[in-house]
Protein backbone atom coordinates (compact mmCIF):
# COMPACT_ATOMS: atom_id res chain seq x y z
CA UNK A 1 0.00 0.00 0.00
CA UNK A 2 1.43 3.39 -0.95
CA UNK A 3 1.22 6.46 1.22
CA UNK A 4 -0.81 9.29 -0.27
CA UNK A 5 0.89 12.67 0.12
CA UNK A 6 -1.43 15.68 0.09
CA UNK A 7 0.24 18.40 -2.00
CA UNK A 8 -2.70 20.65 -2.97
CA UNK A 9 -2.36 24.13 -1.51
CA UNK A 10 1.32 23.52 -0.70
CA UNK A 11 3.11 26.03 -2.87
CA UNK A 12 5.21 29.16 -2.72
CA UNK A 13 4.97 31.68 -5.55
CA UNK A 14 6.59 35.09 -5.75
CA UNK A 15 6.57 38.04 -8.10
CA UNK A 16 8.55 41.29 -7.80
CA UNK A 17 6.27 42.74 -5.13
CA UNK A 18 4.41 39.92 -3.40
CA UNK A 19 4.71 36.32 -2.25
CA UNK A 20 1.95 33.72 -2.03
CA UNK A 21 2.06 30.73 0.34
CA UNK A 22 -0.35 27.79 0.20
CA UNK A 23 -2.27 27.22 3.41
CA UNK A 24 -1.70 23.48 3.83
CA UNK A 25 1.97 23.80 4.77
CA UNK A 26 2.71 22.91 8.39
CA UNK A 27 4.81 25.43 10.27
CA UNK A 28 7.68 22.94 10.41
CA UNK A 29 7.55 22.43 6.63
CA UNK A 30 7.60 26.20 6.12
CA UNK A 31 10.75 26.60 8.19
CA UNK A 32 12.56 23.70 6.49
CA UNK A 33 11.64 24.35 2.84
CA UNK A 34 14.58 26.00 1.07
CA UNK A 35 12.39 27.20 -1.81
CA UNK A 36 10.64 29.69 0.48
CA UNK A 37 12.08 33.15 1.13
CA UNK A 38 14.63 33.10 3.94
CA UNK A 39 13.13 36.12 5.68
CA UNK A 40 9.65 34.56 5.69
CA UNK A 41 11.03 31.29 7.10
CA UNK A 42 12.83 33.25 9.82
CA UNK A 43 9.66 35.17 10.74
CA UNK A 44 7.72 31.91 10.97
CA UNK A 45 10.42 30.25 13.10
CA UNK A 46 10.95 33.16 15.50
CA UNK A 47 7.53 34.82 15.74
CA UNK A 48 4.81 32.31 14.85
CA UNK A 49 6.20 28.90 15.81
CA UNK A 50 6.63 29.61 19.56
CA UNK A 51 2.87 30.25 19.86
CA UNK A 52 1.75 27.14 17.93
CA UNK A 53 2.68 23.50 17.41
CA UNK A 54 5.07 22.28 14.68
CA UNK A 55 2.26 20.30 13.09
CA UNK A 56 -0.24 23.17 12.89
CA UNK A 57 -0.92 24.28 9.34
CA UNK A 58 -0.85 27.86 8.14
CA UNK A 59 -4.59 27.52 7.58
CA UNK A 60 -5.14 26.63 11.25
CA UNK A 61 -2.98 29.53 12.43
CA UNK A 62 -4.88 32.01 10.28
CA UNK A 63 -8.32 30.57 11.07
CA UNK A 64 -7.91 30.77 14.85
CA UNK A 65 -6.02 34.07 14.95
CA UNK A 66 -7.20 36.47 17.67
CA UNK A 67 -7.04 40.30 17.56
CA UNK A 68 -4.74 40.49 20.58
CA UNK A 69 -2.27 37.81 19.40
CA UNK A 70 1.30 38.78 18.62
CA UNK A 71 1.05 36.63 15.48
CA UNK A 72 -1.74 38.88 14.21
CA UNK A 73 0.58 41.87 14.50
CA UNK A 74 3.26 39.99 12.55
CA UNK A 75 0.87 39.17 9.68
CA UNK A 76 -0.46 42.73 9.74
CA UNK A 77 3.10 44.12 9.57
CA UNK A 78 3.80 42.12 6.40
CA UNK A 79 0.58 43.50 4.83
CA UNK A 80 -0.94 40.04 4.90
CA UNK A 81 -4.04 39.20 2.94
CA UNK A 82 -5.77 35.85 2.99
CA UNK A 83 -7.36 34.24 -0.06
CA UNK A 84 -10.58 32.59 1.10
CA UNK A 85 -13.55 30.84 -0.41
CA UNK A 86 -16.94 31.59 1.08
CA UNK A 87 -20.39 30.16 0.39
CA UNK A 88 -22.84 32.49 -1.33
CA UNK A 89 -26.31 31.91 -2.70
CA UNK A 90 -26.61 32.21 -6.44
CA UNK A 91 -30.04 32.79 -7.94
CA UNK A 92 -30.87 31.17 -11.22
CA UNK A 93 -33.04 32.61 -13.94
CA UNK A 94 -36.21 30.87 -12.81
CA UNK A 95 -35.86 31.67 -9.10
CA UNK A 96 -34.11 28.59 -7.76
CA UNK A 97 -31.10 29.14 -5.53
CA UNK A 98 -27.84 27.28 -5.34
CA UNK A 99 -24.95 27.58 -2.88
CA UNK A 100 -21.63 28.18 -4.61
CA UNK A 101 -18.18 29.16 -3.39
CA UNK A 102 -16.70 32.56 -4.29
CA UNK A 103 -13.03 33.36 -3.89
CA UNK A 104 -11.81 36.70 -2.56
CA UNK A 105 -8.96 38.27 -0.62
CA UNK A 106 -9.54 39.43 2.96
CA UNK A 107 -7.23 41.69 4.92
CA UNK A 108 -5.93 40.15 8.13
CA UNK A 109 -8.00 42.64 10.17
CA UNK A 110 -11.20 41.56 8.40
CA UNK A 111 -10.46 37.88 8.94
CA UNK A 112 -9.66 38.36 12.62
CA UNK A 113 -12.76 40.48 13.23
CA UNK A 114 -14.99 37.54 12.21
CA UNK A 115 -16.05 35.24 15.03
CA UNK A 116 -15.66 31.47 14.70
CA UNK A 117 -19.43 31.14 14.30
CA UNK A 118 -19.38 33.66 11.43
CA UNK A 119 -16.58 31.71 9.77
CA UNK A 120 -18.48 28.43 10.08
CA UNK A 121 -21.69 30.01 8.82
CA UNK A 122 -19.90 31.50 5.80
CA UNK A 123 -18.24 28.14 5.06
CA UNK A 124 -14.86 29.88 5.14
CA UNK A 125 -12.04 27.94 3.48
CA UNK A 126 -8.55 29.48 3.64
CA UNK A 127 -6.47 28.89 0.50
CA UNK A 128 -3.35 31.06 0.72
CA UNK A 129 -1.52 33.88 2.45
CA UNK A 130 -0.40 36.84 0.36
CA UNK A 131 2.25 39.18 1.71
CA UNK A 132 4.32 42.10 0.55
CA UNK A 133 8.06 41.49 0.09
CA UNK A 134 8.89 45.06 1.01
CA UNK A 135 6.78 44.91 4.17
CA UNK A 136 8.37 41.56 5.06
CA UNK A 137 11.73 43.30 5.34
CA UNK A 138 10.35 45.51 8.14
CA UNK A 139 9.21 42.60 10.31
Amino acid sequence: MTKQIYEDYKYFIQDPGYFFVGSKYTLKELTLNEDILYKFRKVIAESILPSFSDEDTLETVLYYLKPDDFCMQVFKQMNGEVKVSVKVKKKHLFGSEEEVYRTKYLKINDLVSMSEDDKKEAGLFIQELKGSKLALLTV
